[in-house]
């Protein structure tokens, strides 16, 4: 079994594709019987994809701060729920528990979890795959900016290229755990260096 873990909304969007292709993502890891880890809430697309997990098969583990437990919003209904102390600790415990990493459409908390698995991933932290559902075309702006991150020299074109990119749930999971990372030859950080004249 797998762990894979999902970062997406506590809301709903306003297009109909994001709550079904959540829904498609929830049935596709239950029945190939890997596990899902996520935020734990009982709302939005994270609510829609645990409970399509759970419905076809799959175990789902649930981590949230206890300050969120308090606001009442944790699904009551997981296989194991983890309560942490701190947003911090929440995306800790994730990566502990995951092989893998995807993110669906959301907000400000999904940027922020997308973005640290990928500087993980970047400074070879872990070698765990990084994929983007891009249901609706919804990412096509973040994936313009890293397009542009690159071609102004702020993001190695290896470290793009690590990123997976996945227009339905069904390619996403038969990608998934076969991508082969591109190599990337960590003395770039020595160059960096170089090039500004100090330590970073």
């Amino acid at each position: 079994m797998k762990s894979i873990c999902v970062f997406c909304g506590s809301s709903m969007g306003n297009h109909p594709d994001y709550r079904q292709e959540a829904a498609r993502l929830g049935k596709t890891i239950g029945e190939s019987g890997n596990r899902l880890v996520f935020g734990g809430s009982n709302i939005g697309l994270m609510t829609v994809l645990a409970d399509a997990v759970m419905a076809h098969g799959g175990e789902v583990y649930g981590i949230m701060p206890h300050n969120l437990v308090s606001r009442e919003i944790a699904h009551q209904h997981l296989t194991r729920f983890f309560t942490v102390s701190s947003m911090a600790e929440r995306k800790q415990l994730m990566g502990h528990l995951s092989d893998a990493f995807v993110a669906l459409p959301g907000g400000f908390g999904t940027l922020d979890e997308l973005a640290e698995v990928l500087t993980w991933l970047q400074l070879d932290l872990m070698q765990k795959p990084v994929a983007i559902l891009n249901t609706h075309g919804f990412f096509d702006h973040l994936l313009k900016w890293l397009d542009h991150s690159c071609s102004e020299g702020f993001l190695r074109k290896e470290h793009r290229s690590n990123i997976i990119v996945a227009n339905s749930p069904e390619q996403l999971m038969d990608t998934l755990f076969s991508f082969t990372p591109m190599p990337v030859d960590h003395k770039w950080v020595d160059s960096l260096r170089k090039d500004s004249g100090h330590a970073i």
